[in-house]
């Protein structure tokens, strides 16, 4: 019979990826058997997608998957097919032996896709259906991650395709443990935690998405501080706009590093309010520098465009991380940004006015 997974949209199929280690005979025909270990590329892979080099192609054919040699009664564990998460589960499973229904969450991980919809109730019945999943396993259990809850109405489940849901382990390491304990989680299990690692490891890709803004505002910066009441020079260009460019850059830089390093203890719940105080600590250090350096300042307007620029522009930043953490929700995400952007575009537009009215007072 047919792969249970059948072909993805470019025509790949996942028994000719490397994580595929043969196939598992079902009542639904063939299912592909996956590896328990993560192998270097497995790795390598991981670290590109941290660093986005190809972010958005790192997913798995969704679809069911064997882990060991499952039957009837077997466990049926959901996931996303984000291809890290993929890993994270399937490294944790060498001693289970599972099948593993696999979402298109197009590449999304669990928590990002339950708030988008992607891990949905409406995929969730979907994918059932079309791996026949009730004439695969005896039981009508399906169990999801903790972290799929805002995305999954288990009641729905239950009445459109007779399966019941049960939320695991917030982390994938837990799910032997929960397996063992006859799918009953501790609350150390239940509780979310966002420790410093975690926290860093989303730095990356903001830090690669941002390199081009951050690039062409430091060029922009350089070029406009030639401007002057006696016409353009470069030599004013270098010595005023060379410092310019390193500020605006080193607090986008700044921002992006140390927003999820400081995150608990910045003061504020929202993110743009947290950059913003981060913003004002960094205003401090830039004028402390400025004095050590010695710089000469050529007008208080200047100094005041600053003092409006950088707490905005570190507010800004810290607004990229509103996504990327367990500290916030989709409907807050977008009470903040309908708060904060205005606020944010109407302080960028008085400091770069200030700051292009220095070139010339």
């Amino acid at each position: 019979m047919a792969n249970a997974c059948g072909p993805t949209s470019d025509g790949r199929r996942p028994s000719r990826s490397p994580w595929v280690t043969g196939h598992v005979e079902s009542a639904v025909g063939q299912v592909p058997q996956v590896d328990t270990t993560l192998r270097f590329a497995d790795r390598l892979g991981a670290w590109k997608a941290r660093w986005a080099i190809g972010r958005m192609r790192y997913s798995v054919p969704p679809g069911l998957y064997a882990v060991g040699r499952p039957g009837r009664e077997s466990p049926v564990l959901v996931t996303a097919n984000y291809k890290m998460t993929f890993d994270r589960v399937r490294s944790q499973l060498a001693a289970v032996d599972a099948w593993l229904l696999v979402l298109d969450t197009h590449g999304i991980n669990v928590w990002c896709a339950a708030g988008k919809g992607t891990f949905g109730t409406d995929e969730l019945v979907r994918r059932v259906a079309a791996t026949r999943l009730q004439q695969l396993v005896a039981h009508r259990r399906l169990i999801l991650p903790q972290l799929a809850a805002p995305g999954v109405a288990a009641h729905e489940v239950l009445r459109r395709c007779g399966f019941r849901v049960i939320y695991g382990p917030v982390r994938a390491e837990d799910i032997p443990r929960f397996l063992e304990a006859d799918m009953q989680a501790t609350p150390d299990m239940r509780r979310v935690r966002f420790p410093l690692r975690d926290r860093l490891a989303v730095a990356p890709v903001e830090l690669v998405m941002a390199m081009k803004y951050i690039l062409l505002m430091a060029i922009c910066f350089f070029l406009l501080s030639g401007l002057g009441a006696d016409g353009y020079s470069w030599q004013r260009a270098i010595a005023i706009g060379l410092p310019c460019a390193a500020v605006a850059a080193a607090v986008s830089f700044g921002s992006i590093l140390l927003t999820p390093v400081l995150l608990p203890w910045l003061p504020g719940r929202m993110f743009a309010v947290k950059g913003f105080w981060l913003g004002v600590a960094m205003l401090g250090i830039v004028g402390v520098w400025s004095n050590v350096r010695q710089m000469p300042v050529r007008s208080w307007v200047a100094v005041a465009s600053w003092c409006v620029l950088i707490p905005t522009l570190a507010s800004f930043m810290a607004m990229n991380y509103t996504g990327s953490t367990p500290y916030t929700s989709l409907s807050g995400v977008r009470v903040e940004v309908r708060r904060a952007v205005p606020v944010q575009v109407i302080g960028a537009v008085i400091g770069v006015a200030l700051w292009l009215t220095g070139r010339f007072v």
